[in-house]
């Protein structure tokens, strides 16, 4: 085939002008940290998933690190999680002074395999934190009946998960006490803030916990006291951290929420023609659709390689796809195989066959709504070049 001039990354962002100009607005108002348009994001993320409350963040981060602490768990808790996430998953749970207790995955869907996850569950367990990977929702009904059997909290681990649903409810809606759902808006993801997150639930206690906890545990923000009808008084109830949201951030999040169904809607034509050109070529797996009724919001389009049939690992597929000027991306090498995490976690490679089968194989490539049709059949044409050129 013939190689591309241009570079094709794994993701870009689609921001538009009027969100340029929105910034700018900002920045001429002299309004740039958390104030009017951060309330006016909250606002339209709310109304959007069908939460009662949706409280910004500077990062998903930030959002799941205050929702384990909003929940009360520290010293001597554990908490229920996938190996297959982000650091940030585990760090949440680590930083508020409870156990990650990580449960293997289906190799298939790629999520928590909710059969396991009932054996995890000790005295000790406070909450399970569901990953809805690359966008397909977990079995939330199975996981919330082990719940509610053993009194557990949730958060949805939802950084991928965007505009996804499950059984006809959107992720992150009309969910009950003790239950939230955190969203990330990295460049990467289904919309952008730059950098952002925001928590969303129902519970009244939960979020007023977030609300406060965000900016340092004062009472009130800047924008409850420097604006023309704020009073300067506050009160702090309770140590926090420094994680709001900027206005800067939200005026980019205004202009991309309205153009998240479309975007969400390119993503999945493009998954739906890797699916069809790709199925039943030698040497690539890629994650299958769940039996419930579910959307899913195609944030990444995971492949696997096959290793057994294609004579180079994961990592050279990779470094001949940048050869071809396409960009790729691992999500994830599985959480328990990193050093940090080995007196934490307590874990080791061959304690989670599934997700270390994964982690070995793993790859995402290019998928964001601007990409072409041609460069969609430019990265297939790749891929079926590379599984032909290696093939045992």
């Amino acid at each position: 085939m013939q190689m591309r001039n241009e570079f094709l990354p794994f993701s870009r962002p689609s921001i538009g002008e009027d969100a340029i100009e929105s910034v700018a607005e900002s920045i001429r108002s002299g309004w740039v940290a958390m104030g009017p348009k951060v309330v006016q994001f909250e606002k339209s993320i709310s109304e959007y998933v069908g939460s009662k409350y949706a409280i910004s963040m500077n990062s998903a981060t930030a959002g799941l690190h205050s929702s384990v602490m909003a929940m009360g768990i520290g010293q001597g808790d554990e908490v229920i999680t996938t190996p297959m996430t982000f650091a940030s998953t585990v760090n949440a749970i680590i930083l508020a002074g409870a156990r990650p207790v990580l449960v293997d995955i289906d190799r298939h869907s790629l999520n928590i395999d909710v059969n396991r996850i009932e054996e995890a569950v000790t005295s000790r367990t406070k909450a399970i934190i569901p990953v809805h990977f690359a966008g397909l929702p977990c079995d939330m009904d199975a996981i919330e009946e082990i719940a509610v059997r053993h009194n557990l909290m949730i958060i949805e681990d939802a950084a991928h998960a965007l505009g996804a649903s499950y059984k006809g409810s959107k992720t992150g809606s009309d969910k009950g006490k003790g239950h939230v759902t955190v969203f990330s808006f990295h460049p990467t993801k289904n919309i952008t803030t730059a950098e952002g997150g925001i928590v969303c639930t129902e519970d009244e206690d939960i979020a007023e916990y977030l609300s406060v906890f965000r900016q340092n545990g004062m009472s009130k923000g800047a924008w409850n006291r420097y604006s023309s009808s704020g009073n300067t008084h506050y009160d702090v109830p309770m140590p926090g951290l420094k994680y709001q949201m900027s206005d800067i951030q939200a005026a980019i999040g205004l202009s991309q929420i309205k153009q998240l169904e479309s975007f969400n809607r390119r993503r999945r034509e493009i998954c739906a023609t890797y699916e069809k050109e790709l199925s039943g070529c030698p040497g690539i797996a890629f994650q299958q659709h769940a039996g419930y009724e579910h959307v899913h919001s195609r944030h990444i389009f995971p492949i696997l390689v096959d290793t057994d049939s294609l004579a180079i690992d994961r990592d050279t597929f990779m470094l001949q796809m940048k050869e071809r000027n396409i960009g790729t991306a691992i999500h994830y090498n599985a959480i328990h195989l990193f050093s940090g995490y080995a007196e934490a976690i307590g874990n080791k490679r061959g304690d989670f066959p599934e997700a270390e089968y994964v982690s070995d194989r793993i790859l995402s490539i290019p998928l964001f709504p601007a990409m072409t049709d041609d460069d969609v059949a430019y990265c297939i044409g790749a891929i079926r070049e590379i599984c032909k050129l290696y093939a045992k």
